[in-house]
């Protein structure tokens, strides 16, 4: 067995299972189109594995020692999401794709979400602490691998917000897809927060 398998193994459950920007890959290509998600995709992975890479350098350490710096970014975290779940509930239903594009969630606006949420920072820390020694591999290799395993994870959930946005055909079904998923994503930054 590889030394590294547990940490593929691990890359792969932190990317596929919900999370807020998955959330937000998934309502922006149910609402805009696959293509209007991929900034997002690309946006959210990158900066995962940029905190990875950042985290595996150092900055883990300087995390830990400051307990307050991990509550200011988690209120923060939780602050941002509520405000683009707040912005996706009450998006203006319109069933014409080419008019919605304009207002997609940017790949920046994502990158930055993984900055403030308190998921990627645990997942980079989990990296770090419990992998990159058993693993035997430097904090480069681990986070390539990592945007190597979130990039087709995240993807997935672009693919089923495309699903989903297929059987929506009346503005009343886009309207309730588009609040259950706001909720979602603002209650995921709290529950986060609270875990």
């Amino acid at each position: 067995m590889t030394p590294l398998l547990p940490f593929l193994l691990f890359a792969f459950v932190a990317s596929i299972t919900p999370g807020p920007t998955n959330l937000l890959a998934m309502s922006n290509s149910a609402r805009f189109g696959w293509r209007a998600s991929l900034p997002i995709v690309w946006g959210g992975c990158l900066a995962s594995a940029a905190l990875v890479l950042a985290v595996g350098l150092g900055l883990g350490s300087t995390l830990l020692a400051s307990p307050e710096l991990a509550h200011v970014l988690g209120y923060a975290g939780a602050l941002w999401l509520s405000y683009l779940g707040w912005q996706i509930a009450r998006a203006p239903v319109t069933l014409d794709a080419n008019l919605a594009a304009e207002r997609a969630v940017s790949g920046w606006t994502a990158a930055f979400l993984q900055l403030i949420n308190p998921k990627p920072w645990t997942v980079a820390l989990a990296v770090v602490s419990v992998f990159m020694a058993s693993a035997g591999a430097p904090a480069w290799i681990l986070a390539l691998l990592f945007l190597l395993i979130a990039v087709p994870c995240m993807l997935l959930w672009a693919w089923l917000g495309l699903q989903a946005g297929r059987w929506l055909h009346s503005p009343r079904g886009l309207r309730r897809f588009n609040q259950l998923m706001g909720v979602l994503l603002a209650g995921s930054g709290w529950l986060g927060l609270l875990a």
